[in-house]
């Protein structure tokens, strides 16, 4: 555990695992609510997720005050911004001496994993962004969530935040599990400094390129993860409509509500093993479907940053390294080019 000086004050960070040679560091942020530990734990702690992050060092952030046994923040803390707290990133990055991150953001974590793509690009190789919200609020719903917060317990919001209304309804016990936590693990003053800098954020500045002129986007190969019926459906095929088709998969998973990474584990790191090998990156993974032997190493080497729609022979296990398509082969591949990849599963 690592308690890290940036721009905007401490981050608590922590490590898992050493670096890699040139691989990339995983680095995760988790959502409102939570913390690494709350967010991240069931879905790092999945068995054959294990088999991915051996070859990777993993660098879990927690937003400042968020961590469990945080001290509580003095009366008239400024609580730094989205685009603070996306600031504060490179002073870990630099900190541990990683070339560049793979990041896994989910909810607001995932909107400041995004921005600081944006300002960063050069630092980070690839996201996985679940339940991302692109947008800020209108002051009708700054209103709504203003009037609710009067007549709801914190952890309430934070619920409705987290889940749909059917699960809020119908899975009692995981709702009750993350009632009882976020109510006693993380620091609750601290929260509401969090909560309300989430809520005030501006809209992403990202344009589908092409479509207005200057648009900036993400640069690295992107995948969107949604549950089906979470409260951040709409938010995510938003943000799909906005980013670049030929780097980028929308993935949208069944039975596992707003959590995906701790209804859906092995679903999402089957998800996330293909994501990795898109890229180039993959190291004798287990795949039980075949054998049950290792699939054999591929060349680890970065491939370059202009490949294109690489998922697509992401699937290749024969040993050779996967190649960034051209656009014809794509296109045979994925039939319309113009398209992001739509994955349900």
């Amino acid at each position: 555990e690592h308690d890290i000086e940036t721009p905007y004050g401490l981050l608590h960070v922590v490590i898992r695992g050493s670096p890699k040679g040139n691989r990339p560091a995983i680095l995760t942020y988790h959502d409102v609510g939570l913390n690494h530990k709350l967010c991240f734990n069931t879905f790092f702690n999945y068995e054959d997720m294990q088999e991915i992050t051996k070859h990777f060092v993993v660098c879990h952030v927690d937003a400042p005050g968020q961590q469990t046994g945080a001290s509580q923040f003095p009366q008239g803390y400024q609580y730094p911004s989205m685009d603070q707290l996306a600031a504060m990133l490179p002073s870990v990055v630099q900190h541990f001496g990683f070339k560049y991150v793979i990041g896994i953001g989910v909810g607001a974590g995932a909107y400041v994993l995004a921005k600081f793509a944006l300002i960063f690009p050069d630092l980070v190789e690839g996201l996985v962004l679940m339940n991302i919200d692109p947008n800020g609020k209108g002051w009708i719903d700054w209103a709504a969530a203003k009037l609710s917060g009067l007549t709801s317990t914190l952890p309430d919001t934070v619920l409705s935040h987290l889940f749909s209304q059917e699960e809020l309804m119908n899975n009692t016990e995981l709702v009750q599990s993350y009632r009882q936590q976020i109510g006693s693990v993380v620091n609750q003053f601290n929260l509401q400094l969090f909560l309300n800098m989430y809520n005030s954020r501006r809209d992403l500045d990202i344009n589908r390129p092409g479509t207005v002129p200057n648009a900036k986007t993400l640069r690295c190969p992107v995948m969107l993860v949604v549950g089906d019926n979470a409260p951040a459906e709409e938010g995510v095929v938003e943000c799909n409509s906005k980013l670049d088709p030929t780097n980028t998969t929308f993935l949208k998973m069944a039975d596992s509500g707003g959590l995906p990474q701790v209804t859906q584990p092995g679903k999402l790191t089957e998800a996330f093993k293909y994501f990795l090998q898109g890229m180039g990156y993959i190291a004798h993974l287990k795949d039980r479907r075949l054998s049950g032997g290792s699939v054999p190493s591929a060349s680890m080497t970065r491939l370059a940053r202009s490949r294109t729609a690489s998922l697509t022979s992401a699937s290749s296990v024969d040993g050779t390294r996967p190649r960034a398509c051209t656009h014809s082969e794509s296109t045979e591949a994925m039939g319309q080019i113009n398209h992001t990849m739509e994955v349900s599963c």
